[in-house]
């Protein structure tokens, strides 16, 4: 018995002995074939600033190179049909009124204009999916600071911009019959009854709101 024992010692000590020499052949050679390549971007292969998604946090001048389709924050873009505005990410129509003051938030009137069907169905640059702005996108294009009318910055591009009333996608929370505006006149939000006419800004991009939101 006390042979038996000792053979079975002998043959685990054989077993641990051979799998730690041989784990390392097996493994193969665990040191890098090659120094590890750089991980760091260049300036040149970081991407364009018009291609990062802005935080909302940075102020850009429209009027820094004298052409309004190409400063540091609006370029022209769907062949001048639209505007890439780079302080907040969103695409404006480059013409930013109907020329007819008639578009109604949700009714129909009597030209049968929706404001919100306006954007929805509408075609600019060759692309759909286009929207009303909430209004916090629509005042973002407002700068206080302009003297003139519209109050938008110094150096835009936009053209056709009325000053008045532009409706936003979104229904005052107390009283579903209204919908907030935004006035480009004064810089100013308001709310007015959905049945009153407005203008239409369309938007595309963002986050926004569904076309029956309230």
């Amino acid at each position: 018995m006390r042979k038996k024992h000792i053979t079975w010692q002998w043959l685990s000590v054989a077993i641990i002995s051979l799998l730690m020499f041989s784990t390392p052949a097996l493994a193969g050679n665990l040191n890098p074939s090659a120094p590890p390549g750089p991980t760091m971007k260049t300036l040149d292969q970081a991407p364009a600033k018009d291609e990062v998604i802005p935080p909302w946090s940075q102020t850009l001048p429209a009027n820094d190179t004298g052409d309004p389709c190409n400063s540091a924050r609006f370029k022209c873009v769907m062949g001048g049909e639209a505007v890439l505005d780079k302080e907040t990410g969103l695409v404006w129509e480059q013409s930013s009124g109907t020329g007819t003051y008639i578009w109604t938030w949700d009714s129909w009137n009597w030209s049968g204009n929706i404001a919100q069907f306006q954007c929805n169905d509408k075609t600019v640059g060759g692309r759909k999916g286009w929207r009303l702005p909430t209004p916090q996108e629509l005042i973002s294009l407002v700068d206080t600071s302009v003297s003139g009318i519209p109050k938008l910055p110094s150096g835009h591009p936009f053209s056709n911009v009325q000053p008045t009333y532009y409706w936003s996608a979104t229904t005052v929370a107390s009283n579903t019959n209204y919908a907030w505006v935004v006035n480009v006149s004064f810089g100013f939000m308001y709310i007015r009854d959905k049945t009153w006419p407005a203008y239409v800004w369309c938007v595309r991009g963002g986050q926004g709101v569904g076309v029956d939101a309230q």
